[in-house]
């Protein structure tokens, strides 16, 4: 486990985008846009405005969150600190490294997050419970 990152270190980090009148397009690429090659690509849609989801922390696993569409705001938390950042735009992405609590929180309706993380799921790498988390830091 690695406990050094604090909130400090998700960084809001600005993608490059190709402007074209038919259209924006943004590519993310490994190890040049966001600082890990993701081994896993999700993403979360059709929830319900207002929601939340989330509410854990990895081991080992990094995760870079984009607001594909919509918004919705990400509660971080260090043990110590917490922080809350706000994510809205497609061309701006969330670098969230190993034992930061994350929570996704106040999805607007029509929001997508998707998410790219540095590991395959395994349920092992995730700490669910908050106790444990503080314990673990």
């Amino acid at each position: 486990m690695d406990n050094k990152y604090t909130v400090f270190d998700c960084n809001i980090i600005h993608l490059p985008r190709i402007h074209d009148r038919a259209g924006n397009i943004t590519a993310i690429e490994n190890n040049i846009h966001i600082p890990f090659a993701p081994k896993r690509i999700f993403y979360l849609y059709d929830i319900p405005g207002g929601e939340s989801r989330g509410a854990h922390a990895h081991k080992q696993c990094h995760q870079f969150l984009v607001a594909a569409s919509g918004s919705f705001e990400i509660i971080l938390d260090d043990g110590r600190t917490q922080r809350q950042v706000l994510l809205n735009r497609p061309y701006m992405g969330l670098h969230i490294p190993p034992m930061i609590w994350a929570s996704e929180t106040n999805f607007s309706s029509g929001s997508v997050c998707l998410v790219l993380a540095s590991h395959t799921y395994e349920a092992v790498d995730y700490i669910r419970s908050y106790d444990e988390f503080l314990s673990a830091k």
